[in-house]
């Protein structure tokens, strides 16, 4: 392919730099698809361990649920840094703060489950007092 039909797809995909810098490298259209494969393929192989953590009985069971928050995390920072909803041109501070937040949200929703589970499990009657109260 030559030059002339090489074209700017203008994200600059994995690039930090501060505001008013100057772009080092012109990133080809060619780069920019091969970053969004990248992460393409980075998030359905994370999305492909989560299921596998879950399925299996080579992670300990009380395990599992960290395991689950750290491949969560992970996919976050992928889908953060490599695929095309949050590229802009700009800097890319505001990326931290999102991924702050959504492990904010991450933990609040797996931890917070699993203390609501085990509060009901605690105060639940046992089967045999059930069984006893209702004859």
């Amino acid at each position: 392919m030559s030059e002339q039909f090489e074209h700017d797809a203008g994200s600059y995909v994995g690039v930090d730099r501060l505001p008013g810098e100057p772009i080092r490298e012109e990133r080809t259209l060619r780069l920019e698809v091969r970053g969004y494969l990248l992460g393409l393929a980075l998030a359905v192989a994370l999305t492909v361990a989560s299921f596998w953590a879950v399925g299996t009985h080579e992670i300990y069971r009380p395990g599992a649920a960290v395991a689950l928050l750290v491949l969560a995390v992970a996919q976050m920072g992928i889908h953060l840094d490599l695929l095309p909803a949050h590229h802009d041109g700009t800097d890319n501070a505001n990326n931290v703060l999102a991924l702050a937040f959504g492990v904010l949200i991450v933990c609040l929703i797996v931890f917070g489950s699993l203390w609501v589970m085990g509060h009901l499990n605690h105060m639940m009657v046992p089967t045999d007092q059930l069984m006893r109260m209702q004859r």
